[in-house]
C-alpha cells in the first residue's frame, strides 16, 4: 500500500511540474489554480500570492506591518481635519504594456476598486472624490476622517491595484489581460499545471532597502512557476523530494517529516491567524438570530481544533479576535465562546421553531484543516438537533458559490491576524456575508472614524462583544500555519502571502 501511494504521488508530481528550463527557477506549490489574475475581485490568498508579483498598489506593508509607499512617492500629506489626502506618484514608472503610469490610471483604478472590490466597497460611501492633480499627483477627499484608509490601500488582498486606465472595463466587467507595474509579468499559463512569471524588463524598483513588502523589490529568479497542487500530501511529497522549492499551507502532521528531510525545512508562522465560519446573513436558515446563537452554543471548538491540527503546538482555543500582545486584544464577550452546550443549543432551536431545514456547510479539502473542523462540527451540531449537509468542493468552486447566498449557510475560510481590523470586511454590511446590525454598525462607523489609538481599541472591544452576541461570524481559534521551503532557498521572508522577487537558491 505504501509503495502504491509513493508511485501515485510520484506520477502526480511528474504531471504537474514541468522541467525547469531557465537558469534560476523557483517552483512554488500552491493550493489550487487562481480563478482570476485580477486581485481587485478576489479575497483568496492563492490569488494574492501570485498577483502581488505583477500588479502594485500605492502603498504596501513593511516587515513590521507599518504602511509604506510603493507606487506613491511617499506617505500622503493629510489635512488637519483628516479628510483630504494629497498623494504624489513616483515618476518614470512603466506598465508592462509599455505605457507610462500617471494620475489618470490611479484615479480610474481606485474608482473601479471602490465599485467592485469587497474592501473597496467598505470605504466607498466615505469617499467624496478621487481627482487628478496634474499628471503625477492625486487627491482623495473623505466625508469624515477614516483611520483604516492607508491600510486598505496597502493590502494585496481585494487589492486597490493600479492598472492602465485603458484596460479598465466599464461597469462590473472583468479585465481580460492583467497588466501591472510589478517586477514580473505573466508568461506561459497551462491551466491546472503551472503559471509562469518572467521578469518585466521595464520594471523600476524603489531605492530603499527591502523591508517586508516595502523597499526594493528585485528580480532575482529568472522565472517563478506557481504550480497548483490541490492535494496537501502531494505538496508535502513534492517539497521533500526536491520537486518544489516552496509549498504553501501544509498539514500540521507533516511537520516532523519535513523537519527530518535532507532537502526541505518547515516554516512555522506563530500566531498566524484564525479559521473563520462565515455566516450567511442575506438568505437562508441563519438569518434567524436564535438559530445563529444555537450554532455558536453547539460548536465544540476544542475538538474542532484538535481534529484540524492534532497537536496544541499548532493551535490555541481562544475566543478573543486578536491574541494577547496585540493592541486589539480584548476579552469582551468571550464568555459566549466555546460553550460546547448541546442542551442550550437545542433549547434555542426550539425557541426559534426550527423545522429541520438542513444547515448547509460549504468547505474544501484543499485546506484540509477546514474540512476536518467541519467533520467534527457536523457530529456536534446533529447531536444538538440540527440537520447538516456538507458541500465539499474544490477551492475555486467554493469561491464561486459563496458569491450566491442561495447556495450556502456557512462557508469555511481563514485569515491571518491583520494589523488593521477594518481589513476584515465581514464587519460591514457591504461584505459578502451581509451582516447588518444597527448597534454594531454604529460602533463600526465610530471605529473607522476615530484616530486616537486608545479610543479605537475600546471601540473594537465593543465590536468583538457585538459579534459574539449577534453571531456575525465565528472565530474557531488561533492557529500556527505550516509552510515549507527547500534548504537551498533564501530570500523569502516568512509571510501569510509569501513573495519571491528577492528569492535565490544556493
Amino acid at each position: 500500500m505504501k509503495k502504491t501511494l509513493t508511485f501515485a504521488l510520484a506520477a502526480a508530481l511528474a504531471a504537474i511540474a514541468p522541467p525547469a528550463m531557465a537558469k534560476d527557477v523557483i517552483n512554488v506549490a500552491i493550493v489550487g489554480e487562481p480563478d482570476t489574475l485580477d486581485p481587485m475581485v478576489s479575497t483568496k490568498d492563492v490569488v494574492s500570492i501570485v498577483t502581488q508579483h505583477v500588479v502594485e498598489t500605492l502603498y504596501t506593508f513593511d516587515g513590521s506591518w507599518n504602511v509604506a509607499p510603493l507606487l506613491a512617492e511617499d506617505l500622503p500629506k493629510i489635512s488637519d481635519d483628516g479628510k483630504t489626502y494629497d498623494i504624489k506618484l513616483r515618476e518614470g514608472i512603466t506598465f508592462s504594456d509599455g505605457s507610462k503610469l500617471d494620475s489618470a490610471d490611479v484615479v480610474a483604478s481606485l474608482e473601479r476598486w471602490m465599485k467592485i472590490a469587497s474592501r473597496g466597497k467598505t470605504v466607498a460611501d466615505k469617499v467624496t472624490s478621487v481627482t487628478a492633480k496634474g499628471p503625477n499627483a492625486i487627491e482623495i477627499k473623505m466625508s469624515a476622517p477614516y483611520a483604516p484608509l492607508l491600510s486598505l490601500l496597502a493590502f494585496s488582498n481585494s487589492a486597490a491595484a493600479i492598472y492602465p486606465s485603458e484596460i479598465i472595463p466599464e461597469g462590473d466587467g472583468q479585465i481580460d489581460k492583467v497588466i501591472g507595474t510589478g517586477p514580473y509579468e505573466y508568461g506561459e499559463h497551462v491551466p491546472d499545471q503551472y503559471l509562469q512569471l518572467v521578469p518585466f524588463k521595464g520594471f523600476v524598483p524603489r531605492d530603499e532597502p527591502a523591508n517586508g513588502g516595502a523597499g526594493k523589490r528585485g528580480q532575482a529568479p529568472d522565472e517563478i512557476r506557481f504550480i497548483p497542487v490541490p492535494d496537501p500530501n502531494t505538496r508535502v511529497e513534492g517539497l521533500v523530494s526536491g520537486q518544489f522549492d516552496f509549498a504553501d499551507s501544509l498539514p500540521a502532521e507533516s511537520y516532523d517529516r519535513i523537519e527530518q528531510s535532507d532537502k526541505a525545512k518547515p516554516v512555522l508562522l506563530q500566531d498566524f491567524g484564525w479559521p473563520v465560519w462565515a455566516i450567511n446573513h442575506k438568505a437562508g436558515l441563519l438569518t434567524d438570530r436564535k438559530i445563529r446563537q444555537a450554532l455558536l452554543a453547539a460548536l465544540p471548538f476544542d475538538d474542532m481544533l484538535f481534529a484540524a491540527f492534532g497537536d496544541d503546538k499548532f493551535f490555541k482555543v481562544d475566543g478573543a479576535l486578536y491574541p494577547e500582545g496585540w493592541a486589539w486584544h480584548s476579552e469582551e464577550g468571550a464568555d459566549l465562546y466555546n460553550q460546547n452546550d448541546p442542551s442550550r443549543a437545542g433549547e434555542l432551536l426550539e425557541e426559534a421553531g426550527y423545522d429541520g431545514t438542513p444547515l448547509r456547510i460549504l468547505t474544501s479539502r484543499q485546506y484540509e484543516f477546514h474540512y476536518k473542523m467541519a467533520e467534527v462540527a457536523k457530529q456536534a451540531l446533529e447531536a444538538a438537533g440540527f440537520k447538516v449537509e456538507m458541500d465539499v468542493v474544490d477551492w475555486a468552486t467554493l469561491g464561486q458559490r459563496r458569491n450566491d447566498p442561495a447556495l450556502w449557510d456557512i462557508y469555511i475560510s481563514h485569515s491571518p491576524f491583520l494589523p488593521e481590523p477594518a481589513l476584515t470586511d465581514m464587519w460591514f454590511p457591504s461584505s459578502r456575508i451581509g451582516w447588518a446590525n444597527p448597534d454594531k454598525d454604529k460602533i463600526a462607523d465610530a471605529f473607522v472614524s476615530e484616530t486616537d489609538p486608545k479610543k479605537r481599541a475600546e471601540l473594537f472591544a465593543k465590536m468583538q462583544k457585538a459579534n459574539l452576541e449577534d453571531v456575525g461570524f465565528i472565530k474557531v481559534g488561533n492557529f500556527n500555519a505550516l509552510l515549507g521551503e527547500a534548504k537551498s532557498l533564501e530570500g523569502v521572508p516568512p509571510s501569510p502571502w509569501p513573495y519571491f522577487w528577492n528569492a535565490t537558491k544556493k
